[in-house]
């Protein structure tokens, strides 16, 4: 049987992730059939192997999981999450704006907005601990950073502004956006950690 991977589909860059993780999976020679689908409900999620959670606007994705009951099962899916943006954001055990419930699954502290509003968004190369293939291309948009994390952390990107990118468990999270470029490389490191 194949992979299943669901990509929570309540706001951000759904497609974008559907179309990326198809071509890791591509990259990756993934034999058995597989399926890369956009989940919204909570009986969805039980039925995955991984989940992705895209950016978007991190309180309005943070209300709409509350509002769909889907808080517990995110927090209690067995499978990996790869996260990106807000989805870094929820990600976390702490956060800057109450207005986010963080989901606690990476032992870490976000600043939203790092780099402020919406025209300071940027792009940059950043270099990734453990990833070859040189630096990777990193897509920020009204991006946060992780100002500290904990001992079982590992931190696969830092730049100047704090770290954008970490790995927990099965988790990794990042504060730039892989799905929107070509390089796949991130989307395969986090399916071939999870033994996909």
């Amino acid at each position: 049987m194949g992979v299943r991977i669901g990509v929570l589909a309540l706001q951000g860059n759904v497609s974008e992730h559907i179309d990326a993780f198809g071509r890791a999976l591509e990259t990756l020679g993934q034999k058995k059939p597989s399926s890369v689908f956009a989940v919204k409900r909570a009986a969805e999620i039980s039925g995955c192997d991984a989940l992705a959670i895209p950016g978007g606007e991190s309180t309005t994705i943070s209300r709409l999981i509350e509002k769909n009951h889907l808080h517990t099962p995110i927090r209690t899916f067995s499978g990996g999450i790869f996260a990106t943006c807000a989805g870094m954001v929820l990600m976390a055990a702490r956060v800057d704006d109450p207005r986010v419930c963080p989901l606690g699954l990476i032992e870490m502290s976000i600043e939203r907005n790092a780099f402020g509003r919406q025209k300071e968004s940027f792009e940059s190369d950043i270099v990734l601990d453990g990833v070859s293939g040189g630096p990777f291309h990193g897509i920020f948009i009204r991006a946060p950073v992780a100002t500290s994390v904990g001992a079982g952390v590992h931190v696969l990107a830092r730049i100047d502004q704090g770290i954008v990118a970490v790995e927990q468990g099965k988790h990794m999270a990042l504060a730039f956006h892989p799905e929107l470029g070509s390089d796949t490389r991130l989307h395969e490191r986090f399916l071939q950690r999870l033994g996909m």
